[in-house]
């Protein structure tokens, strides 16, 4: 086998992985080929019939140095190990500035009964089964077993090694997904008329997840839309309060199959069910409450509302996927919720985490599919029909945080956080804010709904840290009932529910478990952050902090200690810190994410909008014939009482 890896069929693997949809291959994905074909030579990766194979990535344990990027950004380069390790610079963001709406109103045109066809880059292609589709049961279990290993902190890590012949063919669906992606009708800019749409926001996840999902529904119904968020009852009032429209999903108050504590990457079986089976009638049914009719025309999801992109395709209506953290394959940094040794495996681990999540839910999908949509039953994976990389997606974070990987195409925006502003209506206690004005700005600690496995010992390790350093601190004591002492000292202040975007701007740096909603009020304040990771993608966020210099290196809640926490306080005071932190704060100040994201919106719906019919009598906004009746009588009572 020759330094570029070729197979028997005398083809250079990986080459079709890499061209865009020109056939032409970008200057930094050739580079990173290149990367993947040294490793490969490297390690005689090369099976006995000849086919190239990615064989030996073996296993490692969490690698703090094989990250991604620094804080002066970059291009492809090396760590200081010497391992390979992409970085990227800022120059290609996609956010739109203050101010900047992109969708003006007047493009909107006032339509109740609007039916939309998928956009093009969600239209169907001719594929073939994999053979991993073909695998029964016990052997699937005995690949998933070799092929990851699921970690207690809620991450998977990922070992071609023992699984040969499978990443050669999960190698292959990087062809067959950007084959099947269409952006031909993809506009860049919005140049016509939207209508007004009925549209269902589906999220599956906790309060941080639905609070940008809320944002952007309030700034679509300015635009005329009729908009319902569908999440957990829970969220009802939340919701309600916000005067958007509510309807319940079945689930509980989890990330479905993101975990949602150590050592989860899935939740209970019937549990599942139930949210799949609530996604038809979120879209469909009329209000709980008013009884007023409602069919989506839009769907708006997160990918942890699984059954959305079936539902879209048996309501023939488009769907754009919004996340606040990566979910789009690519090769410049590991899927969050992946551990991967070589940055040779960043684009396969998305697949691979796809891969695990169909098969822990393909068969309640089936039975939806057939016995509530009425649709084919799939080979879900082979189809890559539950990627999200087939779908318009938005995620909501900063580019000047994590920038747009350049591999990511133009049905992908990033477009900055999503924030709610829930402080300025927020009414603090009296004897708080005269603790906080009595003393130097406190250190904010929190977890958030993390549990602790000992708040007593947790507690303990954080005033021994701020005696150490000598600082006044803040303790949310959250899910975890942090704060565990007979006697409070003056230089603490224990706090149970607080708006982050009020409190934060009266701290001097923040300790949390690096949630994407906490960890983007902390730098929207001007906070230096330490993230200490519990699971899933915490890791990810405190790495991307760490890249920065917006913070030490994150400390994972088992190794949490005093001297570790009393090195990452004096770390965050460090003046340099906290003039970069200052830095992002402004540029995130200048960004407004709930407009680029509304915008994204409007702009990846399909261009083949149907002529707007007219008005009938079965007008979908008519209330009930209940509703109808008593309006009635109302109008007549009104009548008879005015002429009396």
């Amino acid at each position: 086998m020759d330094s570029r890896g070729i197979n028997n069929e005398g083809n250079v693997l990986g080459e079709e992985m890499f061209k865009n949809g020109n056939g032409v291959i970008p200057r930094e994905e050739n580079e990173i080929r290149e990367e993947v074909e040294r490793f490969m030579a490297d390690n005689d990766v090369i099976d006995m019939k000849g086919d190239v194979i990615i064989e030996s990535l073996g296993q490692s344990s969490r690698n703090e140095n094989n990250v991604l990027g620094d804080k002066d950004g970059g291009s492809i380069g090396r760590d200081d190990d010497h391992s390979p390790s992409p970085r990227r610079g800022l120059d290609h963001c996609t956010t739109a500035p203050v101010g900047n709406f992109g969708t003006r109103r007047s493009f909107l045109i006032d339509n109740h009964e609007v039916i939309l066809s998928k956009s093009k880059s969600q239209k169907e292609s001719q594929r073939t089964d994999l053979k991993l589709d073909q695998l029964s049961e016990r052997d699937k279990e005995k690949l998933i077993a070799n092929l990851v290993k699921i970690q207690r902190d809620g991450t998977v890590e990922v070992d071609l090694a023992k699984s040969d012949s499978v990443a050669s063919e999960l190698l292959g669906l990087h062809s067959v997904e950007s084959s099947s992606l269409d952006v031909d009708g993809v506009a860049l800019e919005l140049n016509r008329p939207v209508p007004r749409l009925k549209i269902a926001v589906l999220v599956v996840g906790t309060r941080g997840d639905v609070q940008p999902f809320l944002a952007m529904a309030k700034r679509l119904q300015e635009f005329g839309h009729h908009v319902r968020l569908a999440t957990h009852i829970n969220f009802s009032n939340f919701v309600k309060s916000a005067g958007v429209e509510f309807y319940p999903l079945d689930m509980a108050r989890n990330k479905g199959l993101i975990p949602s504590a150590p050592g989860e990457i899935s939740i209970q079986r019937k549990q599942l069910k139930a949210i799949i089976e609530s996604l038809l009638p979120a879209c469909t049914e009329p209000d709980i409450e008013t009884g007023v009719p409602f069919k989506a025309q839009a769907i708006i999801a997160n990918p942890p509302a699984y059954g959305h992109a079936h539902v879209a395709e048996a309501l023939g209506v488009p769907l754009h996927i919004f996340f606040t953290m990566p979910w789009t394959p690519t090769y410049e940094f590991p899927h969050p919720l992946a551990r991967v040794p070589q940055s040779a495996g960043n684009w396969l681990s998305y697949i691979i985490v796809d891969l695990l999540i169909w098969w822990g839910i393909r068969s309640y999908i089936n039975d939806f599919r057939k016995r509530k949509l009425k649709l084919p039953p799939i080979a879900y994976f082979s189809l890559y029909r539950g990627s999200i990389s087939h779908f318009p997606t938005g995620y909501m974070w900063s580019p000047h945080l994590v920038a747009k990987p350049k591999d990511w195409g133009p049905v992908v925006d990033v477009v900055g956080y999503c924030f709610l502003n829930l402080g300025s209506k927020y009414q603090p206690r009296e004897d708080f804010v005269e603790w906080i004005n009595k003393g130097t700005k406190p250190i904010y600690i929190g977890f958030g709904s993390m549990p602790l496995e000992d708040p007593g010992r947790t507690t303990g390790i954080i005033l021994e840290a701020l005696k150490d350093t000598g600082q006044r601190g803040i303790l949310d004591r959250g899910w975890g009932d942090l704060g565990v002492f007979s006697e409070v000292p003056d230089h603490i202040f224990l706090l149970d529910n607080c708006p982050h975007d009020w409190l934060f701007p009266q701290c001097s740096a923040v300790v949390h478990h690096g949630g994407a909603g906490t960890t983007a009020a902390g730098l929207r304040a001007g906070c230096p952050t330490t993230i200490v990771p519990f699971f899933g993608d915490q890791f990810f966020w405190g790495d991307r902090i760490h890249q920065k210099g917006l913070g030490p290196e994150p400390i994972p809640i088992a190794q949490l200690s005093v001297e570790a926490l009393s090195n990452a306080i004096r770390f965050m005071l460090e003046p340099e810190v906290k003039s970069r932190v200052l830095e992002i704060a402004q540029l995130i100040e200048n960004e407004d994410g709930v407009a680029a994201a509304v915008d994204a919106f409007h702009r990846h719906l399909p261009n083949d909008f149907p002529k707007p019919p007219e008005p009938s009598k079965l007008e979908d906004d008519q209330p009930n014939p209940i509703q109808w009746f008593f309006t009635q009588i109302g109008n007549v009572c009104g009548c008879v009482c005015s002429t009396s």
